[in-house]
């Protein structure tokens, strides 16, 4: 009997015992599969689904397997690095470090403190990156894991490379690869990214069959794991490299589609729902902080209940004082509690604020840098369709050749819609206060849209109120633009119909006129459920329609913040399939009289015959734009010289003798306006055009006052360019 009892409890205990193991095991296969797939996403570029997954991965970790949370947290700190939010990276690396001491995960602990050191790095903090990278060596020495170094070896690579120390952080690099990389989700990643950085250093000292190898071991390994922002710059770099091999051709190529690629990883949809998922989950760290201290405080109050509990049924007359005590004692506590709680909560909204500033500033600036990189480029592409379609190409070349130039003119309508955005949120622009004719403005509008009105068989006219004086105070330009795009718009979803344009005074003192405008088409119309969302960025009235006519969805946008900055607010009305009517009210001031603005005669030349035989210096370190650049002027009989940097122009315009410099402004070595400034200490005359990416509704001052005649924007129009030389000219001549 004893012996039965005896095999019973033995087996209930092995029973047990199986049990406990398959769900331990099956706790940590749960957090393996979702540290997997967490890395996965990181490398891939879909930073919001990787911090989605991360969370779960933290939460899952709290309930289940404690000794993980250190690791989730270490592996957010790595997501919100790769999209350089570098703060809230070290907010999570130091709440990592706390919980990896207490779980004593000396492997993550090390590779935490590799984050913190290239997160350092980041804030341009060199000091404090080398403190941490020395203590994640020691750590990993101490634990005899020495094979591990791989990381930390390449946070060497691009300390140096900080450093401009290019050999000694190629050495590391190469040291980095020839060990073991202990993540294996983290391996391929890795080890392409070193691949990547050897190939740009060794192109950047001119060993360019290493750069070649280097590259090409990388775009396989990012292509085959589809690390997008790895890949990215892995397209960039290989087309400078090709331009290192003299492949032009390989190089534009490359360059193009690092272009295609960049559009479709960085649009502004994929930016904002990115910011916004991770400011999200920041705010739900933030809470579950601030939960943890309220659920001990929660403790510590019950606790003290239980104790008071005890000192009550020791004596009754102890029970009234105490509770009077306590009660006394506990109001205080909890006032001050309460203070010390709304201070906190205070400081953090205040904090929060100056952070949204700041992430509101680096987007502007962001946007504005990509959009101005991109005219480069877009000046190539705009450039070669030019010059094909000059080159008698066959009908089917032709259509083809067209529908990119179109593409490229889209393109820049787009950027320069997105810089005008960017300038009205950084709250940039500024109104002017100038007399101008209002008759005068929407007509020229009207006339500007001629031809946009005949394609869709459609007809404009203008209604105005008698009583408007000719001469307002107010900013002429912004107006137009308003009208450009409601009348644009209003033409592109309307076809065999109208567009009315309608301005009336319905109020007048001895200093202002209040003016409404309205804009009315017999269109299409517009959704009452598309309606709640039209002035938004990126939304259209009709799907079908966009789909037919296009346009960047950007125009009501710009619409709605110019006339919110004159103070202005914009209505619509609007009927599916019978038509739209948007309408606002603006406030003028009277002119104090009426300003006669005599038309200015335009100077009388010819282009054809003022371009010919012309000698040009083209300043240019750009290959591929010295080539489309000689090309066009080629193509007008103009004979040109090129000069690859600031220092050759200053030699070349001092020694031979030039009808007009083409002068680019963004150079390596000296820049074009210290170019600019060079050459008029010796020659006064000469027309100096520059060439420049930004857009011209930004300071232009320095231009002139180092000495530039004049400005083309790339990329440009070719008959616009021909004419401002030919202009240049011929004011140079008269002079």
């Amino acid at each position: 009997m004893k012996l039965s009892f005896l095999k019973i409890f033995f087996a209930l205990s092995i029973l047990l015992v199986s049990n406990f193991s398959f769900g331990f095991q099956k706790s940590i296969d749960s957090v393996a599969v979702l540290m997997n797939e967490a890395y996965q996403l990181k490398n891939e570029s879909e930073a919001s689904k990787a911090i989605k997954k991360a969370n779960h991965l933290l939460k899952y970790a709290e309930r289940n397997d404690r000794s993980q949370i250190g690791a989730s947290y270490y592996l957010l700190a790595e997501i919100y690095y790769n999209i350089y939010k570098l703060e809230t990276a070290l907010k999570y690396t130091q709440a990592a470090e706390e919980s990896l001491l207490n779980s004593k995960d000396f492997y993550h602990l090390a590779m935490n403190k590799i984050c913190k050191a290239k997160i350092y790095l980041g804030l341009q903090k060199t000091d404090e990156a080398e403190k941490q990278l020395s203590e994640a060596k020691s750590i990993l020495k101490k634990h005899n894991s020495r094979e591990y170094l791989g990381n930390a070896y390449i946070i060497d690579g691009l300390l140096y490379e900080q450093l401009n120390d290019i050999n000694l952080a190629i050495k590391f690099y190469e040291r980095a690869i020839s060990v073991p990389f202990y993540n294996k989700n983290e391996q391929d990643f890795l080890i392409s990214f070193t691949f990547q950085r050897l190939a740009e250093n060794y192109n950047n000292t001119g060993n360019i069959s290493k750069a070649r190898s280097f590259i090409d071991q990388s775009l396989a390994l990012a292509q085959k794991n589809n690390y997008k922002e790895l890949l990215l710059e892995d397209l960039q770099i290989n087309s400078k490299i090709y331009e290192s091999e003299n492949k032009y051709e390989e190089s534009l190529a490359a360059l193009k589609e690092y272009y295609k690629m960049f559009h479709e990883l960085y649009n502004p949809e994929t930016l904002l729902n990115r910011e916004i998922t991770a400011d999200q989950a920041e705010l739900s760290f933030k809470d579950e902080l601030l939960a943890t201290r309220d659920q001990k405080m929660l403790e510590n109050k019950e606790k003290l209940d239980k104790s008071n509990l005890t000192s009550i049924f020791t004596s009754a007359l102890l029970i009234i004082i105490s509770l009077l005590t306590i009660s006394l004692y506990r109001n205080n506590q909890i006032k001050v509690k309460t203070n010390e709680l709304l201070v906190k909560k205070n400081n953090e909204l205040l904090l929060a604020k100056e952070n949204a500033v700041n992430a509101m500033k680096a987007k502007t600036q962001f946007l504005s840098t990509v959009s101005h990189e991109l005219r480069t480029p877009l000046y190539a592409v705009t450039g070669l369709t030019h010059l094909l379609l000059q080159e008698n190409p066959t009908e089917n070349q032709k259509e083809h050749l067209k529908s990119l130039k179109f593409s490229g003119e889209y393109l820049l309508t787009f950027i320069n819609d997105i810089l005008q955005i960017n300038k009205m949120e950084a709250k940039k622009l500024t109104v002017q206060h100038i007399p101008f004719s209002l008759e005068e403005t929407m007509s020229e509008v009207i006339n500007s849209l001629s031809q946009t009105a005949k394609e869709n068989n459609n007809t404009v006219s203008l209604e105005m109120d008698k009583k408007i004086p000719l001469q307002l105070m107010g900013d002429p330009l912004k107006l137009s633009q308003i009208f450009i795009n409601l009348v644009g718009n209003a033409l592109k979803f309307t076809e065999n119909g109208r567009v009315e344009l309608f301005a009336s005074v319905i109020s007048e003192t001895d200093k202002n006129f209040s003016i409404h405008f309205e804009v009315n088409d017999n269109g299409i119309g517009i959704s009452e459920e598309v309606q709640k969302n039209i002035f938004e960025s990126f939304a259209q009235g009709s799907i079908q329609i966009n789909r037919k006519y296009g346009g960047t969805g950007l125009g009501l946008t710009i619409v709605k913040n110019l006339l919110e900055l004159l103070h202005s607010d914009i209505e619509l009305k609007s009927t599916e399939n019978v038509g739209s009517t948007f309408s606002f009210d603006i406030t003028f001031e009277k002119a104090a009289e009426t300003v006669v603005v005599e038309e200015v005669a335009s100077p009388d030349y010819d282009i054809e015959n003022t371009l010919r035989g012309l000698h040009i210096l083209l300043v240019e370190d750009n290959k591929i734009n010295q080539v489309i650049t000689k090309k066009m002027l080629i193509q007008k009989q103009i004979t040109c010289e090129i000069a690859d940097d600031g220092y050759k122009a200053i030699e070349l315009a001092q020694d031979r003798k030039f009808d007009l410099i083409l002068m680019d402004i963004h150079m390596p070595g000296i820049s074009g306006l210290k170019a600019t400034s060079e050459i008029r200490k010796f020659n006064t005359q000469i027309p100096i055009i520059a060439l420049t990416a930004i857009s011209l509704d930004e300071n232009t001052d320095d231009f002139f006052e180092v000495g530039c005649s004049d400005i083309i924007t790339k990329p440009f129009k070719p008959e616009e360019f021909y004419k401002k030389i030919a202009l240049n000219i011929t004011s140079s001549s008269n002079a």
